[in-house]
């Protein structure tokens, strides 16, 4: 008799990627069935995925707010990196859902590329192959169209990545990840069919407008189905290659793990103790941080050089604004970021861990034990020297984390078994 561990597996699989493959059918059937049974052609088959791109995006969008877990940002950025450090969010009453500050950051960045780049996309395609517009038969049927899609990546959206839970397992970076993958196959496609369009109809130093979308036959429309669908289905599957990817030697990419979702523990072992840095050092501190990010004086460069124009005029309270303008916005942008990265962190020092902790939203930002670095080392650069305050340097395996203007590094350093460097002629700080 047959084993039905396989045949249970299997309908397991399908039914764990129902509403996923139900997408799958509605984006990659409808076209096949616009092209061969209600004759749509190039123009009408490019409007219908160019708006199936600004679908894609905007439940990308959707789902990188709601993401599970904090996305991943340099520590050195400026205020983004201590920001992100923070594993706080805002909790949506009764659905369990919340949207992380990690996330807050990247959405402003990636929501206007994603806009930019489908009225890109829209204008080499769309703009160029249905620059007449569509018949109105065919006009009819690709909004019947695009509202499917829209109702299927919304139910995919809905059922797996909310109901499911699946936006445990994602940060914002990787919940939109894969409709970068999508709007190139859908770019690529477009621009194949507007090439090989161009190729058939225009001729000489005929106009753009001289493009006929009718041109083009049943075969290549086909074609250019299957390659969509082709990349839709790798997709589709997109679990399994990550599965490969964790099992092989072989980096391929599609195995990637955000951080944790929850804040490191901030329980020490006692005796403990906290360190932090007190007023004179926080000052010095945002004072010079515009020293370790030149590029803030950039920010400077706008109000100054408008402050030169109205100079010529002779307008000097103008000047003089504009001025204050150009110096304190780098200074309280610096200042910012130290207060975030250093002044409001206190450090927990107890028996089995050191841990930093953000006392402005009350979470753990790291944790250190005993052994898990791999050098400790303190320095006195001449802010230190000045200020009669210590460095302490904690490297570790994958970065170093820096204690900065400190008056007694002993609790730090008491928590670690290894003996503390100190040069004496440091110079860093």
């Amino acid at each position: 008799m047959p084993s039905t561990d396989h045949a249970s597996s299997l309908g397991a699989l399908a039914r764990g990627r129902r509403p996923r493959a139900i997408g799958f059918l509605l984006s990659n059937v409808l076209p096949l069935v616009g092209v061969v049974a209600l004759g749509w052609n190039a123009a009408a088959l490019m409007t219908l995925y160019w708006f199936e791109l600004g679908i894609a995006s905007f439940w990308a969008v959707v789902r990188a707010l709601f993401a599970g877990r904090p996305s991943e940002i340099e520590r050195d950025a400026l205020i983004a990196g201590p920001l992100a450090q923070r594993r706080v969010g805002l909790s949506i009453p009764r659905t369990g859902l919340r949207i992380r500050l990690s996330s807050l950051l990247v959405l402003p960045i990636v929501a206007p590329i994603l806009a930019v780049v489908w009225l890109i996309v829209g204008g080499l395609t769309v703009g160029v192959v249905a620059d007449g517009g569509l018949a109105p038969a065919a006009l009819d049927t690709v909004t019947l169209a695009v509202l499917a899609v829209f109702a299927g990546e919304a139910g995919t959206t809905l059922v797996e990545y909310f109901g499911r839970g699946e936006y445990r397992d994602h940060s914002a970076q990787t919940a939109i990840r894969g409709v970068f993958a999508r709007g190139a196959a859908i770019f690529l496609g477009a621009l194949f069919t507007v090439t090989i369009v161009g190729a058939a109809t225009l001729e000489g130093d005929a106009p753009i407008a001289a493009l006929d979308p009718d041109a083009v036959g049943l075969p290549l429309l086909l074609g250019i189905v299957a390659v969509k669908a082709a990349f839709d289905l790798a997709g589709l599957y997109s679990d399994r290659l990550a599965a490969f990817d964790e099992s092989s030697a072989l980096d391929l990419g599609f195995s990637h793990e955000p951080p944790a979702p929850e804040p490191p523990d901030g329980a020490v072992a006692g005796p403990a103790e906290t360190v932090r840095q007190p007023g004179r050092a926080r000052l010095a501190g945002a004072l010079t941080t515009p020293l370790g990010h030149p590029g803030l004086w950039y920010l400077a460069a706008a109000p100054a050089l408008v402050a030169a124009l109205f100079a010529i005029g002779g307008n000097w309270g103008t000047v003089a604004v504009l001025l204050a303008v150009a110096v304190a916005v780098p200074l309280c942008l610096a200042a910012l970021d130290h207060e975030l990265r250093y002044g409001l962190v206190s450090y927990r020092a107890g028996g089995d861990a050191l841990v930093a902790r953000d006392r402005l939203f009350g979470v753990a930002l790291w944790r250190v034990e005993p052994w898990d670095e791999t050098d400790l080392r303190v320095t006195r650069g001449r802010l230190d020297r000045r200020l009669g305050t210590e460095t302490v340097v904690i490297e570790l395996r994958d970065g170093e984390y820096r204690i900065p203007g400190i008056p007694d590094p002993e609790p730090v350093l008491s928590v670690f078994d290894r003996r503390a460097e100190r040069p004496e002629s440091a110079t860093d700080g």
